[in-house]
């Protein structure tokens, strides 16, 4: 210790001398070897590198998670020969803490992939789960059992989570239970619960973690989902539910929603570009919901760089695309050392005070605040952001203590990094109902995360809503294209197989030619929406112009003008994340989608069909369920260039094209500017659609082509002369609405707009 301590103040003394002369000094590299793992460095051995350790998956560093480069060129913590770095076995909380029962088997410890089962003493009941696994993340399975009986108390046990004592064996009315975490674990959650009159204890479960247990993406979404989705919709005020986060913003209340993303040393730049592109994800996700938030985004560490200033939106000179293009350009580049935490909450405390300035006091009270922030916790200056954040709770609570404005502001915290200073961070957190602080370890499926707030109950209905997952598994292609829909007709040995889309919970959207001279009961629609995956056809409409012999007259053999029609199910489909409608023109829901305020179907054509050639999509079915077809809509100077290679298809002359062809088509295809991909033999019906923000706005239908380059579906490219013809939705609206717009039916209607 002694040879240590001399070591240290040589190696300082010769550092600075060394200094003198341009020398530069580095922390040493002895004793950093971990068994079992490695370790990277932020800056090699120079003073302020951040080492980290890292394990496999199942394993933590023991006993440092990093070391530090100090300006005496000596780490922190100081590495040992004794006990030697090295990748431990990840660890459960303790689970014998079970009131009246059994846990098998008795262990010391426990570890991943351990078992347990749970078994209670005759007379008491098991609620929670009998068995439990020790889970890659620290925790373990399904929730906490508690063995209790009927014992007239007016809340139910609480039980008591692993690796905690709880304090407290009376469950009345006001009557209060207190959590503590045994040995080196740490509380998450409520350290006190109390019964309310509801029968519902106040706060959140508590759980008891370890410096290696984090949230996994699943945990994250129910919890922060749950939490936020409520201040996304306009709803009006409902009774609150235990455990269900019910933030309330009336008709013409705002949201504001500041982020702060730390970027100091401590957080690795791979942190940074990961958090930054789950703000994308976040904010592209939110623009999916009726309300539009104003936001402030900033980044920080010693300084702040201010990506967008909430004032701006309120002013309305800041758009959301321009936005998430800021932060996709953000680079990390040269960052400061130093961090001050509480510089950006001063940020928001600061913009909050102007914005109640600009509202005036009455209308600030309808403004809701979300505060979300990414960081480790570690700060160097600035001092302790917590008197900050009394602050801004004052503000959002208008100096009011009796609980009446607590939904009026949340604040989450979203821990990242490879050592994370829980302590300072989770009193920092603010709002009601639902966890607020997360232990993040998987960042880029947070974005995922982020995705699963659509998830919930106020929002099945909106149309065009979906995921969207750089992985493309199979099992996720139902949640990218929750409206699509595969039809099949079957009558006297004649078949069709063809694509559709799902318009209401009621009704699919296809081509007439799929289904027309079947009966209904020859018709049947897969929607795997969880209950039954084939769907019986009740009623077959078509539209009443479609008459494939229409134009035999004039040499024409084939005649697909108005090819469209609707398959009314017998029985609703249940809709959900894996199943929803996609959204069609000139209804009031899909002006609500694309946010605009004329509500005129002229304003979505020009919107979505705006330009000469017009980026589309539509599936084709493969062993990969379906798969993304690129083409790209040539209108109007460049529509006759495109439609002239129908010529010669089914008797189509050059006097006859225009006949053929009529405005009620969208042409796609062909090599110039762009290489189209070209359906196949079973891509008709399907939706031809376009992706604006975060939903999906259907504009066309696959309706027939001048060549069948391709049979039984497929991505396939277009050749020179092939092209594919689409039924425009804006042209047969009348039709639509006829049907989808009909009051005096068994179905709720949609609404149209009026011109």
């Amino acid at each position: 210790m002694g040879f240590s301590i001399h070591w240290s103040w040589l190696a300082a003394l010769l550092c600075a001398f060394w200094m003198g002369a341009g020398v530069r000094c580095a922390c040493p590299e002895s004793n950093l070897q971990m068994q079992g793992g490695n370790y990277t460095l932020s800056n090699n051995l120079e003073r302020g590198s951040m080492l980290v350790y890292h394990c496999p998956e199942g394993y933590y560093p023991y006993p440092a998670i990093t070391r530090l480069c100090q300006a005496n060129n000596s780490w922190r913590p100081r590495p040992k020969r004794f006990p030697a770095q090295r990748c431990r076995l990840i660890e459960c909380p303790d689970p014998n803490v079970l009131e009246y029962g059994n846990v098998s088997p008795p262990q010391e410890k426990y570890y991943v992939d351990n078992e347990t089962t749970y078994e209670c003493y005759s007379g008491y009941t098991m609620r929670g789960s009998a068995t439990r696994v020790c889970l890659k993340n620290g925790k373990w399975s399904g929730s906490t059992p508690i063995c209790s009986r009927d014992s007239g108390d007016h809340c139910a046990n609480p039980g008591i989570p692993p690796g905690a004592s709880r304090v407290g064996n009376m469950f009345g009315i006001d009557d209060t239970v207190r959590y503590t975490c045994n040995g080196n674990l740490f509380l998450v959650g409520s350290s006190e619960r109390v019964c309310q009159e509801n029968s519902q204890w106040s706060g959140n479960e508590p759980a008891c973690y370890y410096k290696h247990t984090f949230d996994t993406p699943l945990e994250v979404s129910k919890a922060f989902g749950n939490s936020i989705k409520e201040s996304l919709t306009t709803l009006e005020s409902t009774d609150d539910i235990q455990g269900e986060r019910k933030i309330r913003i009336s008709k013409n209340g705002t949201l504001n929603i500041y982020i702060g993303v730390d970027i100091s040393d401590s957080i690795s730049e791979d942190y940074v570009n990961k958090s930054r592109d789950a703000v994308v994800k976040l904010i592209t996700t939110i623009s999916s919901f009726t309300v539009t938030p104003n936001y402030e985004i900033t980044f920080f560490s010693s300084e702040l760089y201010e990506i967008v200033n909430i004032i701006d939106f309120m002013d309305g000179t800041a758009k959301l695309s321009d936005v998430k293009t800021k932060l996709e350009e953000f680079a990390v580049g040269d960052r400061n050392t130093g961090t001050n935490l509480n510089l950006v909450f001063e940020q928001f405390l600061e913009k909050m005070a102007l914005i109640k300035i600009r509202a005036g006091e009455e209308n600030f009270k309808e403004h809701r605040h979300v505060i979300i922030v990414f960081t480790d916790g570690a700060y160097n200056m600035g001092g302790s952001p917590a008197p900050t954040v009394a602050k801004i709770k004052n503000s959002a609570y208008l100096n009011l203590a009796d609980g009446s404005r607590d939904d009026y502001l949340d604040i989450y915290i979203f821990a990242i990094g490879d050592d994370i200073f829980d302590d300072d961070l989770m009193p920092l957190t603010a709002g009601t109902g639902g966890n607020h602080y997360f232990r993040v370890k998987d960042l880029e499926k947070l974005q995922e995360t982020f995705d699963e707030m659509i998830d919930e109950d106020e929002v099945k209905g909106l149309c065009g809503l979906h995921k969207e997952y750089e992985d493309h598994r199979n099992e996720l292609k139902r949640k990218m294209y929750p409206w699509m829909a595969f039809i099949s007709t079957q009558a006297d040995g004649h078949s069709k197989k063809c694509m559709g889309s799902l318009v209401t919970p009621e009704f699919v959207l296809t081509a007439a030619h799929c289904v027309y001279g079947f009966l209904p009961e020859k018709v049947t629609v897969e929607i795997d929406d969880g209950q039954h995956k084939i769907k019986k056809a009740k009623t077959l409409f078509y539209h009443p112009k479609y008459n494939v012999t229409a134009k035999k007259d004039k040499g024409i053999n084939e005649f697909y003008d108005y090819d469209v029609a609707l398959i009314q199910l017998e029985k609703y489909v249940d809709i959900s994340t894996k199943v929803r409608p996609i959204c069609i023109p000139c209804t009031l829901e899909t002006n609500a989608a694309l946010h605009l305020v004329d509500q005129s179907c002229q304003s979505q054509e020009r919107l979505l069909l705006k330009n000469h050639l017009e980026r589309l999509n539509f599936l084709t079915r493969t062993s990969n369920v379906v798969d993304l077809k690129d083409v790209h809509a040539k209108l109007g100077d460049n529509r006759y260039e495109c439609i002239k290679h129908a010529v010669g298809v089914e008797g189509i002359t050059a006097d006859t094209l225009r006949d053929a062809v009529t405005d009620n088509f969208i042409c796609t295809g062909g090599l110039q500017p762009f290489r189209d991909h070209i359906a196949c033999t079973g891509d008709s019906g399907g939706a031809v659609y376009k992706n604006f923000e975060h939903r999906t706005i259907q504009v066309a239908l696959v309706s027939w082509g001048s060549q069948q380059v391709c049979r039984d579906g497929g991505v396939k490219e277009s050749k020179s002369n092939s092209r594919d013809f689409h039924i425009n939705l804006f042209k047969v609206v009348d039709f639509l609405k006829a049907v989808l717009g009909k009051q005096d039916m068994d179905y709720a209607p949609l609404e149209f707009l009026e011109n």
